[in-house]
């Protein structure tokens, strides 16, 4: 059976911009500050992608995991993120062809991160201004993140689309794939960000995209 697709989620890092570089640098530099060592910047792709108290977390020593660290890292983290998340970060080689091919078939898109709401916010602007999303979300303080459904459902209820058949969730990780099947929409896992096509295939999406000319034809063609 064919299904038409009328909304598109996208996940941010590592499906739309390459920002590994900038989170991996303000995570350290937040280390540094708290006197714990700097984490080697091939560990963040495994890292990231949980939301900032996950990171945080996880990045700093087993024995100093308190709360009250998390915050101090937190404190350290968003003022240096915020100056300098676009030093490195760009779109993903296709991106603006593919957001082009979607936007003229009039598809509506919507993007669901768990970079917390403000960056997130500032580098959709920032990078795909031009675009119309249907709702622009990030973590927030109080409301589940990835793999919880509600973000899927924020989008679906902004872009008035009630039917998940109609709906695709994109991301490059196993939580956007277990966002996807916790929702209830159809998911195609991204191999140009920061994980593997095993770590994908696990959570069996619809369809794995090489590029994002390939994402787009699997999307239109749906």
């Amino acid at each position: 059976m064919i299904f038409m697709t009328g909304l598109v989620i996208f996940d941010l890092d590592g499906t739309l911009l390459n920002t590994i570089e900038d989170l991996g640098t303000a995570c350290n530099h937040a280390l540094e500050m708290c006197g714990f060592p700097q984490r080697d910047m091939k560990e963040y792709n495994t890292l990231v992608g949980r939301g900032i108290y996950n990171l945080f977390r996880d990045v700093l020593p087993p024995s100093s995991r308190s709360e009250e660290m998390i915050m101090k890292m937190k404190g350290y983290f968003i003022p240096f993120y915020d100056l300098h998340k676009c030093d490195k970060t760009r779109p993903y080689d296709g991106i603006y062809e593919m957001l082009d091919s979607l936007a003229s078939a009039g598809i509506k898109m919507a993007v669901a991160s768990n970079k917390y709401q403000d960056g997130t916010e500032k580098l959709v602007r920032k990078y795909f201004g031009k675009y119309h999303f249907e709702k622009i979300l990030g973590q927030r303080d109080g409301l589940p993140i990835k793999p919880d459904p509600m973000i899927v459902q924020e989008a679906m209820e902004a872009a008035g689309v009630t039917d998940k058949d109609e709906v695709v969730y994109c991301g490059d990780s196993d939580v956007d794939m277990q966002t996807g099947l916790n929702a209830g929409v159809t998911t195609i896992g991204v191999l140009w960000g920061f994980r593997t096509r095993e770590e994908l295939l696990r959570y069996v999406p619809w369809a794995i995209a090489d590029s994002p000319a390939q994402l787009s034809a699997l999307i239109l063609g749906r």
